[in-house]
């Protein structure tokens, strides 16, 4: 039972663990992007893709671990 635990926890530590992965991604991409040439639509692509990753993954934490506690997954 508490190996069980164990793993459902290291794979939400992961999900939130790559969530702060790309939030840092975008940040430092977000230096980048105020010292160069790029056009405005560039960057809320830009955005909008490391955001969509950064969600993806801490949703798919949330969901993981909601399930995994009521026994569902």
């Amino acid at each position: 039972m508490l190996y069980e635990h164990m793993d459902l926890l290291e794979s939400v530590g992961l999900d939130l663990l790559f969530a702060a992965i790309f939030f840092f991604i975008g940040m430092a991409i977000k230096d980048v992007l105020k010292q160069g040439n790029v056009p405005p639509f560039g960057r809320k692509i830009v955005w909008l893709v490391l955001f969509l990753g950064c969600f993806g993954f801490i949703s798919k934490g949330v969901i993981q671990l909601t399930m995994e506690g009521a026994g569902i997954g």
